[in-house]
């Protein structure tokens, strides 16, 4: 068909067709959506909102019907995000289980692309795949998340090439499809979308027999995309096909179809058909829009008629048409990718920098990289600098390192990205663009490249460090290809960097078969072998392989230093896979005496003790064991070399092997020992009772004050209390006779407590009433109301009773758990009774009412009454409708058993079926075993426990068994233990230790031996708490202990003061009642007094005991009196031989001394307590740490590391102490360069973690140092822009408003916008803040500059806290105002704040008050939001 037919087959289609008309009213429907035109607005960044045009544009319908004008543009289809929410739910899904899995998966990945897409316009191939993995995971993907998934393959991805683009698209489909998601008419239209952005070459009529053999009926989105696709090609033929569909359906024809038909016409090479376009829309009552003029002039954007292109943009502009940044950028990317760059710049200029335009210009960037076009890409780039705020500070900018990152992974050529760099950094732009270059190709794993840019570091006189080459060889370990090890070594060397230990030992030499080839590999490569790295490598390989060759290394004169930590793992390990004991020996002597292989000044003697106590650490119970003779042989011969070891390095090898129960060896361990004084102790005595209040005295007072005419009301009170508690009624009530008037409601509240502890029924309804009469609104104590209740209910007044439980809710008395135990006590009372009915009334009203949540407990009383009446069939009626309405069965078992007793097996049938119904089989197995045993039917009950498929439920046969043994049913337990023997996972020692409980109560020693034997005939290796169990039975009774017997801590210590006064006879006179006086003055912290005392003690000869000496220690030292601590610990010496300060007074003594900067006593004391193996505080190790970090001393703090580590205390105590205090140390010394690398080193290491570091912010802070504060905020950005690592900015940030520096605090923000997205830790420093009062400015600052931080409902959460913590009523009302205006409901726990700032105002709060307590509203509301982020999780 000719072209001009062709064209006019067009305009008659056109002609006859019926238009869409776009109005310009704000509340117009859109066909085809459930979105009206201010709700489409939000598909958009801020550059449309930022738009001056009113209503919905053309543009902003273009999104929901899906514009087909192809565009390689991440941000047309940022809105796609925000509609995914809109899909056509499926009617097959297979059950509301599923559904509700799916929405929850669906909501997490629509929130996680949305926050991607909101802050940078596009997404990442890593997360989609991600998302992509993790809905596969389920195995049921839903039609929501096919629809977001395959929408998310197109020109979101501007950094994936477009055919990878497609064929994800296609691999996300099948994979779907496979996996049982169903697909509608909106999958096909999202997989047209996808072809279009990626410019992918289909035809679209198989694409309409694809749908039509799927049974998927085409609708307007699918015909105008189809039109889309021919009009890329330039196929108008094709398109007017389509149309001609579209016109015998009747559908309209939108601004989407003449923006493709522009596209067309340009790409058929008929330009004035395109331009004609405009006119034939607007004979049809449709304006033109931006869009239209987008395509347009993307049309003569790729002929490169830049005179057309200035034309049509000022038509628009007559047309009042503006074009935003992102359309002028459409141009541009047109204008490039045609080849015409030299009219870029032009249309650059034209730019308004527009809110939103960074990220819009970012991906124009990654865009043109991805066509190989990185000279426009940087020409863009170039443009960032005018946007910069004024006054940021340049020490440390960071510009375009997601250029350079895109580079690397595009392989641009390096003289390009050398040209880069130097140009970023000349023109200040970026600090260190080479390094983040660097970092970026090693993350690649592109080893030519980092090799290449190693080069270009060397050059530029920056350091290579052999970690560097870590991620490079680790692949290559991983692939075992020694090639390319050798290759990066090779050229480490050629670069002048020298290998480390770790490189080799971990990153290298695992790839070859052995060292020694590894070694030989190197050596043929030419690599040297002169460097530390591989001195330690060799020397680890031969401590594994060849002790006697190590000695023979190690002793040469010639090996040069080096320290043991760098080989002791191996040299462990080696000892326990070889014979070579005499080896050993030697290399342990030569350790012990040669100061080459200890550094950091410590001694060779403690670097082998240490070595020593690694040795038994590293080893397991069964290798001890097993090597018993060869480690007694070592440790011999060790002690005839002289080798010795400190008394704390031996307590720590006895305790393991105490616990690896190698008693032997200890005896030889003994040998080497350096004997040291042990620690004494103390006791402290019991305060005594307060004095009784004198009845008599208070009434002759009253009198007093009735005859001088004074208020007696609370003397009155008192005489009532007092009567009360000696349980006086008869003169209470004629007190209360006698002065009516001046009786008070507390004093009638106590004295209706005292009438129904007597079970005076009518006199406490009496009470009642006056009270109710002197104010209706008082609320008695709920253990009032509860005794009510009990007195009513045992008197047969059970409608009073429930009445007051009614009046009990209608005032919101709340119950704790004393209260629900009370009530218990109540049922329970009336079960004794048998009293069925009235327990059943009680428990329905408690219950109905909400007083407290139904439990077994208070479900049990009704079935004891029951069963006290041999009601079997109504014991187990009330059990099954327990179960049915509160899901609890209380007292089965009993009732179990009294059917097994009475033989009742048609009732114990129906028993056993509904509970195997409703808990499962085992449940029943179990409850049926333990009746048989319970009434001594053994044969049926070792046939049920003897079940297959049965195994131990620990806490059911722990129930029996204590029930036993407070039964003293020795005969159930035992045969329960002998029946058990071959049960599945079935504790035995546990089972045993049952018996020997009873055994150990009953005095029956031989009993206890009789099952010591049986223990011995399972070969059941007991717990000592067992063995010490039966110790103790048969010492008790004179009997001989057939083993031996395992010592605690304390019997230890015990031991050792008993023996102590023999050694040491105290030599002067000792008084208790002195000592407990002294105590009690420090605990009331009347120190003065206390040590007044003391002197005068001192100077009498007295002698207080050393617990008395130690507490005034600890409280002059709490109050930084060291002086005269000191005093008080000289005088204990000289008193007490031996003495020795506790390790709370010794910790507060080295804290004492780090607060005056007497580091070096301080660092003594604590060595002192560590060689003794008495461990100081982690308060006293951190104000240590922190006094040497403020003095500079770097040394001080190694050598605290290395103490606390090598004694293995490190487990509770921050790394982050040692790391933040080393870096304020360095910084002290004017070090800024090391302690930026200190710090740097935590977060890029490959053990990073997300530690805080704003201690180190905080300092520097209030050190003024600004030097410092600038090289640490230039690495917190540098962190959060190449590394994505965002917690040293978040420390910064959260340090600048702690500071109250704001402006600060939001340029900061301004520059890392990322701080906004870091939830957690905001949200965590809100919650700290509410812990103290003062703080609610801090939160609302925070708030402010993050408004969208957290849900409102968290907020509001938080500041009422503060509220309340300010005791602000004011401000809390308001907030609550605030609140329901919204429309939104407050959490339990603030109200139940709010309720109680109401209350101590003396205030009515306008509604009730929640009635359990802080700590309940709080665990439910953790609950709550665990549980949330568990199914967020999922």
């Amino acid at each position: 068909m000719p072209f001009s037919c062709v064209t006019e087959n067009m305009a008659a289609l056109l002609r006859s067709a019926r238009f869409l008309r776009l109005s310009p009213s704000g509340s117009l429907q859109i066909t085809g959506t459930k979105r009206t035109g201010p709700a489409l607005s939000r598909l958009y960044s801020g550059a449309l909102s930022a738009s001056s045009r009113a209503g919905v544009c053309p543009r902003q319908i273009r999104l929901a019907s899906e514009n087909a004008c192809s565009r390689v543009w991440p941000h047309t289809a940022a809105g796609c995000v925000r509609t995914y929410a809109a899909v056509t739910e499926q009617k097959d899904e297979s059950s509301n289980v599923v559904r509700s899995k799916q929405a929850q998966e669906f909501d997490w990945a629509l929130t996680k692309l949305d926050s991607s897409v909101r802050r940078t316009g596009r997404i990442t191939k890593t997360l989609l795949l991600r998302i992509f993995h993790d809905i596969c995971r389920t195995g049921y993907p839903s039609g929501n998340q096919a629809l977001l998934l395959l929408r998310s393959c197109g020109s979101l991805l501007p950094e994936v090439p477009l055919g990878e683009r497609t064929e994800l698209a296609h691999h996300v489909w099948e994979k779907l499809q496979e996996l049982g998601a169903q697909y509608d008419v909106s999958h096909y239209n999202a997989l047209l979308k996808v072809y279009l952005q990626n410019e992918f070459k289909f035809s679209p009529m198989d694409f309409l027999a694809k749908m039509e053999a799927a049974n998927i009926q085409p609708n307007r989105v699918t015909y105008q995309r189809l039109i889309a696709a021919y009009c890329q090609n330039g196929d108008i033929e094709g398109a007017s096909t389509i149309l001609g569909f579209m016109k015998s359906k009747d559908l309209p024809i939108t601004e989407a179809v003449f923006n493709s038909l522009v596209t067309g016409h340009t790409r058929a090479g008929d330009i004035e058909s395109a331009k004609n376009i405009l006119t034939v829309m607007q004979g049809a009552g449709i304006e033109p829009g931006p869009d239209t003029y987008t395509a347009l002039l993307s049309a003569y954007a790729e002929m490169g008629d830049l005179d057309a292109l200035k034309k049509t943009l000022e038509a628009a502009e007559a047309a009042d048409c503006s074009l935003m940044d992102r359309d002028l950028m459409q141009i541009i990317f047109t204008l490039a990718k045609a080849g015409h760059q030299q009219h870029v710049p032009e249309m650059v200029e034209r730019l308004r920098h527009e809110r939103g335009y960074v990220p819009d210009a970012m991906n124009l960037c990654l865009s043109l990289i991805t066509q190989g076009l990185e000279d426009m890409a940087f020409h863009i780039l170039r443009t960032f600098p005018s946007l910069q705020p004024e006054g940021m500070s340049s020490d440390s900018p960071n510009l375009g390192n997601f250029f350079l990152r895109h580079c690397v992974n595009m392989n641009t050529p390096l003289e390009k990205l050398g040209l880069y760099c130097k140009q970023l950094q000349e023109s200040n732009l970026h600090a260190t663009p080479l390094s983040f270059t660097l970092s970026c190709a090693l993350e690649a794993k592109k080893t030519g490249m980092s090799l290449e840019l190693m080069k270009l570091f060397k050059e530029q006189d920056l350091p290579v460090r052999p970690h560097y080459f870590w991620p490079l060889l680790a692949q290559h370990v991983k692939d075992k290809n020694t090639a390319g090890v050798i290759e990066l070594l090779k050229g480490m060397q050629e670069l002048g960097v020298s290998p480390d230990v770790e490189t080799l030992s971990v990153y290298s030499f695992p790839a070859f078969p052995s060292m020694d080839a590894g070694l030989q590999a190197l050596k043929d490569a030419g690599v040297s072998l002169e460097s530390e790295g591989f001195l330690s490598s060799e020397v680890r390989s031969l401590a594994v392989n060849d002790l006697a060759k190590l000695y023979a290394r190690l002793s040469d004169p010639s090996f040069p230093s080096l320290d043991l930590i760098a080989f002791r793992g191996s040299l462990t390990y080696g000892f326990k896979k070889s014979d070579d004991v005499e080896s050993m020996v030697k290399i342990t002597t030569l350790l012990y005496n040669d100061e080459r292989f200890s550094k950091g000044g410590s001694k060779p003697g403690e670097k082998v003790s240490f070595f020593l106590y690694n040795l038994i650490d590293n080893m397991s119970e069964r290798e001890v064991q097993a090597q018993e003779g060869k480690l007694q042989k070592y440790f011999s011969q060790l002690r005839t070399q002289n080798v010795t070891i400190t008394t704390s390095i031996f307590r720590g090898i006895r305790n393991l092997l105490d616990s690896y129960h190698a008693p032997e060896l200890i005896k030889y361990v003994i040998a080497l020992l350096d004997p040291k004084e042990q620690e004494s102790h103390g006791s402290v005595a019991a305060p005594l009772p307060p004095p009784a209040v004198n009845v008599f005295a208070l009434e002759n007072k009253l009198a007093e004050l009735k005859a001088e005419n004074k208020p007696i009301g609370n003397v009155l009170k008192q005489i009532i209390q007092a009567l009360c508690a000696e349980e006086n009624l008869q003169r209470a009530l004629e007190l209360k006779q006698q002065h009516e008037e001046e009786m008070t409601v507390r004093g009638y509240a106590s004295l209706l407590g005292l009438c129904c502890r007597h079970d005076n029924v009518e006199e406490a309804l009496n009470l009642k009433r006056e009270i109710d009469r002197k104010d209706s609104s008082t609320v008695l104590d709920a253990s009032k109301y509860i005794a009510l209740v009990k007195t009513l209910s045992k008197n047969g007044k059970v409608e009073e009773a429930i009445d007051f439980l009614k009046e009990m809710k209608e005032k919101n008395v709340a119950l704790d758990d004393t209260h629900v135990t009370n009530l218990f006590h109540v049922l329970n009372a009336l079960a004794a009774k048998g009293a069925a009915s009235t327990i059943q009334q009680l428990q329905d009203t408690i219950f109905t009412l909400g007083l407290t949540k139904p439990t077994a407990n208070l479900c049990s009383p009704l079935i004891t009454a029951h069963l006290g009446s041999s009601d079997l069939p109504g014991a187990l009626e009330a059990v099954l409708e327990c179960q049915k309405r509160y899901k609890l069965m209380p007292r089965m078992h009993d009732v179990i058993v009294g059917l097994v007793e009475k033989g009742d097996t048609e009732l114990l049938q129906k028993a056993m079926d509904f509970e195997s119904q409703t808990r499962g089989e085992m449940a029943m197995l179990y409850d049926l075993f333990f009746a048989f045993l319970q009434t001594g039917r053994y044969r049926e009950a070792r046939k049920i426990i003897e079940t297959p498929g049965l195994r131990a439920r620990p806490g059911r046969l722990q129930w029996y068994a204590e029930r036993c043994i407070s039964g003293n049913q020795m005969e159930a337990l035992d045969q329960m233990v002998d029946m058990t023997a071959k049960l599945f996972e079935c504790d035995r020692d546990e089972m045993y230790s049952f018996v020997l409980r009873l055994c150990k109560e009953t005095n029956d020693w031989q009993k206890a031996e009789a099952t010591w034997t049986k223990m011995q005939e399972e070969n059941i290796i007991p717990r000592e708490r067992t063995l010490r169990m039966l110790a103790d039975i048969l010492k008790n009774n004179s009997q001989e202990v057939p083993f031996e017997v395992p010592e605690t801590w304390y019997e230890q210590a015990d031991t050792k003061q008993e023996v102590q006064p023999e050694t040491n006879p105290t030599r002067t006179e000792s008084s208790p009642e002195y000592s407990i006086q002294v105590l009690a003055l420090c605990k009331k912290r009347k120190t003065k007094e206390a040590l007044k005392m003391l002197k005068d003690l001192n100077t009498r000869g007295v002698a207080l005991n050393p617990s008395a000496y130690d507490h005034l220690i600890r409280t002059l030292l709490s109050e930084g009196a060291m002086e005269d601590a000191l005093t008080v610990h000289n005088v204990a010496k000289s008193f007490v031989p031996g003495f020795q300060m506790s390790d709370i007074a010794n910790s507060l003594l080295i804290i004492t001394q780090s607060k005056r900067g007497q580091i070096g006593d301080a660092l003594k004391n604590m060595k002192s307590m560590l060689s003794a193996e008495r461990v100081p505080l982690h308060l006293a190790i951190t104000r240590l740490i922190q006094a040497m970090g403020s003095q500079g001393d770097v040394a001080g703090i190694q050598e605290v590391e290395s103490l606390i580590k090598d004694l293995n205390m490190d487990g509770n105590l921050s790394s982050m102490v040692f790391v933040n205090n080393m870096a304020l140390a360095h910084i002290k010394n004017g070090d800024l360069e090391t302690a930026v690398e200190v710090l740097e080193g935590v977060f890029t290491g490959p053990d990073s973690t997300n530690h805080s570091i704003s201690f180190v912010f905080r300092k520097v802070f209030e050190q003024d140092n600004d030097k410092a504060l600038d090289k640490l905020s230039a690495m917190a950005e540098r962190l959060a822009n190449h590394f994505a690592c965002y917690r040293p900015a978040s420390d910064l940030f959260l340090q600048l408003l702690e500071m109250d520096k704001i402006e600060d605090a939001k340029f900061m923000l301004a520059r890392c916008s990322a701080l906004a997205e870091q939830k957690d830790i905001m949200i965590s420093y809100m919650a700290r803040k509410a812990q103290s009062a003062g703080q609610v400015g801090k939160i609302k600052t925070l708030l402010s500059l993050i408004p969208d931080l957290v849900e409102k409902e968290v907020v509001n959460s938080y500041l009422m806290k503060c509220h309340f913590m300010d005791k602000d009523l004011s401000s809390a009302k308001a907030l609550y105002e605030q609140i329901q205006k919204e429309g939104m409901v407050m959490d339990e726990l603030s109200l139940k704040r709010l309720a109680v700032l109401y209350r101590n105002a003396e205030e009515t709060a306008p509604f009730h008050e929640p009635p359990e307590s802080f700590k309940f509203y709080a665990d439910k509301l953790k609950e709550k939001v665990d549980k949330a982020r568990t199914q967020a999780e999922e």
